[in-house]
């Protein structure tokens, strides 16, 4: 459920109409509903009741400010991928004690700078990152906090560019290595080896592949217990998907009961990275209609493009593409392919898509656009970045204001033999 909603066959998100926001700001623009994400907040920790799990909102999801704010104050933490990410998790309010730090290539300077402000925990994931940390810690006088993330070798079933538990992917440590990277962990003076993550990638939409790689990760504490090691935590990591199109994905309380039933009675302090399903369904992107073009295809030209949502082209991703003002009951529905201005054959955000008439100038919405939409922009063919909103009720504010032209040029630096000449 979302709070993007026609009423009287406009287009809210949640009391504030879509029009009048595009009437005062123009398009393109995205825009996200704080009643989504708290629902989704909610609900997912709801499911999670009783096993004291340390929820930390994977900020690449979508990294500004307000989003991560609104996390914070529902009681997140934050996972963070970058020296970046982590500055804009602090400054949303993030506390240190609630970070968590992954990826696969963090550099000195990025593990420096999360040593000396005390994070929760380094996801680790690989011998030489271990090495690093340790002797950086070391030099600080510090100890890191780490898990070892482990590759299960698990398909997640998901899209090929964001699977990350197979063995061929970049993430984790084999798990058949892990032993002997724990025996090494526990001879290093500038770490503590305190437990064992695993992420397998993100839109996931079966519980089959988490429940597979959960039970190789907790079979693998059993095992480091045994041997003596003193694991007191387990990542669980993120990845449970949302309904974009045709999906089905397992609800919050089934994922929920799982993890419940999985770790009972292990005393583990748990950590959980969800993103997409807190805020993909929370935001949309509008666009207006530039004009339709009928040369033996139908193509709406819209005035969004694959710079400012660019799944579809990278992923052949789905989203619902609706009008703002609701299309009468009787209006014909006939294919399109919805498009964008881009010089890309690429650029197309859906291909056959049945869609009512639509006349130059009208708003169309792209749904569940919350998640890896903004955050993976560009500002390719000198298109500026587009403005962000959130609403609350019955008020919305800009929270990025759109990119003009001008700032996009003044970003670049010309050299000084060309400084004369452009004076």
């Amino acid at each position: 459920m979302d709070h993007f909603q026609y009423r009287h066959g406009i287009l809210h998100a949640e009391d504030v109409s879509i029009p009048d926001i595009a009437a005062a700001i123009g398009t393109p623009f995205y825009c996200y509903s704080a009643a989504t994400m708290t629902r989704h907040y909610n609900v997912l920790t709801g499911s999670l009741d009783g096993t004291g799990a340390k929820v930390c909102y994977a900020v690449k999801a979508n990294s500004n400010q307000a989003v991560i704010r609104t996390m914070v104050e529902l009681g997140a933490g934050a996972d963070v991928i970058s020296g970046g990410e982590l500055t804009r998790a602090l400054a949303a309010g993030a506390s240190p004690d609630d970070v968590v730090f992954a990826g696969p290539g963090k550099t000195r300077d990025e593990l420096a700078q999360a040593l000396a402000i005390g994070i929760y925990q380094f996801n680790v994931e690989s011998e030489q990152e271990l090495r690093l940390l340790n002797a950086v810690a070391v030099e600080m006088g510090k100890v890191a906090p780490v898990s070892i993330r482990v590759n299960p070798d698990v398909d997640a079933g998901t899209h090929e560019k964001i699977t990350t538990g197979r063995k061929q992917n970049k993430f984790g440590i084999p798990i058949d290595r892990a032993m002997d990277i724990f025996a090494l962990g526990a001879e290093l003076p500038g770490v503590a080896m305190l437990g064992v993550a695993v992420h397998i990638g993100s839109q996931i939409t079966d519980l089959a592949p988490f429940e597979e790689s959960f039970d190789r990760a907790l079979g693998l504490v059993d095992e480091l217990r045994a041997a003596g090691h003193d694991i007191r935590r387990c990542n669980l990591g993120g990845g449970l998907g949302i309904p974009y199109g045709g999906e089905t994905p397992p609800p919050p309380e089934e994922y929920g009961r799982m993890v419940k039933r999985m770790t009972a009675n292990r005393q583990l302090d748990l950590v959980l990275e969800p993103g997409r399903v807190l805020v993909g369904n929370a935001g949309i992107l509008v666009a207006r209609v530039v004009y339709e073009k009928h040369e033996g295809r139908r193509f709406i030209i819209i005035d969004a493009a694959m710079n400012d949502l660019i799944r579809p082209a990278m992923y052949d991703s789905w989203h619902d593409i609706v009008p703002v003002v609701e299309a009468a009951p009787d209006a014909p529905m006939t294919e399109a392919d919805v498009v964008g201005p881009i010089c890309e054959s690429g650029d197309t955000l859906a291909k056959g898509r049945p869609m009512p008439p639509l006349a130059p100038n009208d708003l169309i919405a792209v749904r569940s656009a919350g998640a890896y939409g903004a955050v993976m922009a560009s500002t390719y063919n000198s298109r500026p970045l587009v403005a962000e909103v959130m609403v609350r009720g019955d008020q919305y504010a800009v929270i990025r204001p759109r990119q003009t032209i001008d700032d996009l040029i003044a970003l670049d630096q010309p050299p000084p033999w060309q400084q004369a000449e452009l004076e």
